[in-house]
């Protein structure tokens, strides 16, 4: 009985190397058109390149929303009298720089 599981077991691996071979094989013989880099990275740069402005504006544009209400929020607490507002203000600073730099980095990189 063991030899006989035995010997379904091999055809079961050599069926699915076969199945696989010949999944592969057409993929090997269109290699060169899987390929061609350059073509894709051509129309990846014409995509980029119609995109990268507009998500430039929209990182700055919320950067001044995040500076505005980070802002509001860190007045209005320290008008209450919270004396722990550095964490608020480290917070709040940091958010914004970070977009605003993001959107400098994308004009600068995509310019």
């Amino acid at each position: 009985m063991n030899k006989m599981q035995n010997q379904i077991g091999k055809k079961k691996i050599i069926f699915f190397f076969l199945v696989a071979l010949l999944g592969i094989i057409p993929g090997i013989a269109d290699a060169g058109n899987l390929l061609d880099i350059n073509s894709g990275l051509t129309q990846a740069a014409t995509t980029i390149n119609g995109t990268y402005d507009l998500v430039s504006k929209l990182c700055l544009a919320i950067g001044a929303i995040v500076g505005l209400a980070g802002g509001i929020r860190v007045y209005v607490k320290w008008n209450n009298g919270d004396h722990e507002i550095q964490k608020e203000i480290i917070g709040w600073g940091g958010a914004c720089v970070f977009l605003l730099l993001t959107g400098t980095v994308l004009n600068v990189f995509f310019a």
